[in-house]
């Protein structure tokens, strides 16, 4: 038959291998290069958000009102922060793919399609929240007793940090691309400057130093402005000098492939809808929470969040590390190592959830320093939702990385099925039943609600089990 008798003994160790089960968790090394490219993410973002949280700190000095409305315009801002993160992810996907094969011209369309998609929607919602600024707010206090005059602060603050989001559109169009090819120091560096300059701005124009009026809200949005434009400036001039794979000039920008611009548009659709099911949710629960009492409530419960961004740098370090890892190896069509490595990542951000679940547990002792200019009333809320966040930190590290191999792979729909069915069906009904038929305080109804996501990890599992993420799309563009 043309077979040697001594090609049997290769042949069955083949089959070992591949009946052999799958290990759980990978070995040392594979996790020492994960936390490699996870950890300078997290660094960045923590370093980000702990300057936020200063800027926090500063306009809490100006009471729980003004806090309030900057605030509830941070809760607007955020499901526009989801949209065009929605366009880089998509892009992010092909990048880390096409970086695995080798294929630059791939990388430089990816990255011209988060280009022009940030900035098209940046733009947008400049004219949209320069125009329907108040009536976008007000549905975030409906009920509250102090909705006039929290609206009024949050008006002042939206239209003067909108235009930041054109300059801040550039730079994380920029920034994640150098993520998706490894390069995970250079924003880190960038984004240390800009949040120093941020700070800076903020004490100055907030409380009127060194002879500059005092702004108070508008000067926190003035010096965004200032940090963002800065920024964006750094990462050009760096991109310029150094030339990664996916830099492209100015002029060579609108220089699209047709085919490929909406292929990854049409991925960036299905997680547009499931990230948008899931800030939607957000959104409605939290103008819910914030109807049950005044000012206390709203800062309190921002507070809170400010203080869990501390340990959220959990999900951007595990959403990089798959993208990079797992993108290269699907790529570079090491199909069967990618199956392994799913397993090691998702089991160790569960593992990696419980530590951050000690470090949120830890920030609590901070907030009677940081929120002291906050009432008393809104502490407490501060409190008991920071405990409550940190609480669910290993479940949402378990699922936010089995969403990161998902979209890693090129299977977006996943995401769509799990937030629709979750959010639609129970997350936002069981939220409206809380707030108009019983009396249960905020953050009582936020943990019960949350209680959700451990649905959302059974699904995932079942569906990451047909292995539809399992797919080199370098070779289909």
């Amino acid at each position: 038959m043309g077979l040697k008798l001594n090609a049997f003994p290769t042949i069955l160790n083949d089959m070992a291998v591949q009946l052999k089960k799958r290990t759980a968790f990978g070995p040392a090394v594979f996790y020492k290069k994960t936390l490699a490219i996870a950890l300078p993410v997290m660094a960045q973002l923590l370093i980000q958000n702990f300057v936020s949280l200063i800027d926090n700190f500063m306009v809490a000095g100006l009471g729980d009102i003004k806090m309030s409305g900057v605030n509830i315009a941070g809760q607007i801002n955020f499901v526009f922060m989801v949209f065009v993160n929605t366009m880089l992810v998509a892009g992010g996907i092909f990048i880390a793919q096409y970086n695995g094969a080798k294929n630059h011209e791939g990388m430089k369309q990816a990255y011209r399609f988060k280009l022009v998609m940030g900035l098209v929607a940046s733009i947008l919602y400049v004219i949209l929240t320069n125009t329907l600024t108040a009536p976008i707010l007000s549905l975030m206090v409906r009920g509250n007793k102090e909705s006039v005059a929290i609206v009024a602060e949050g008006v002042t603050y939206m239209r003067a940090v909108s235009w930041s989001w054109i300059p801040m559109a550039v730079s994380m169009a920029i920034g994640s691309s150098l993520r998706e090819i490894g390069r995970v120091k250079p924003p880190l560096v960038m984004s240390i400057i800009a949040t120093l300059i941020n700070t800076f701005f903020n004490w100055v124009l907030i409380y009127g130093k060194f002879g500059f009026p005092r702004l108070e809200v508008q000067g926190a949005a003035m010096a965004t402005n200032i940090a963002r434009i800065v920024e964006m400036f750094l990462f050009l001039l760096y991109i310029k000098k150094t030339n990664p794979p996916f830099y492209s000039k100015i002029r060579d920008i609108f220089k699209i492939r047709l085919r490929l611009f909406f292929d990854i548009l049409k991925k960036s659709s299905f997680i547009l809808v499931s990230e948008m099911a899931w800030v939607i949710s957000e959104t409605v629960t939290t103008a819910l929470y914030n109807s049950r009492g005044g000012a206390e409530i709203v800062s309190g419960m921002a507070a809170g969040f400010a203080i869990a961004n501390l340990f959220f740098i959990s999900f951007s370090g595990i959403h990089t590390a798959t993208s990079v890892i797992i993108g290269s190896t699907l790529g570079a069509n090491r199909l069967d190592e990618a199956r392994d490595q799913k397993n090691w990542i998702i089991n160790g951000s569960g593992l990696f959830g419980f530590f951050a679940t000690f470090l949120g547990l830890a920030t609590i002792f901070i907030i009677p320093v940081v929120f002291s200019n906050l009432s008393p009333e809104a502490r407490l809320v501060t409190k008991q939702m920071v405990f409550v966040l940190a609480l669910f930190m290993p479940a949402w590290c378990y699922i936010n990385a089995q969403f990161a191999v998902s979209r890693t792979g090129g299977d977006t729909l996943m995401g769509v099925v799990v937030d629709l069915f979750t959010s639609f069906v129970i997350a936002i009904p069981a939220m409206f039943y809380m707030a108009l038929r019983t009396p249960l305080g905020p953050v009582l109804m936020f943990a019960i609600v949350k209680s959700v996501d451990f649905l959302k990890i059974a699904i995932a599992a079942y569906w990451l089990k047909k292995e539809r993420w399992v797919k080199n799309l370098a070779l289909d563009n």
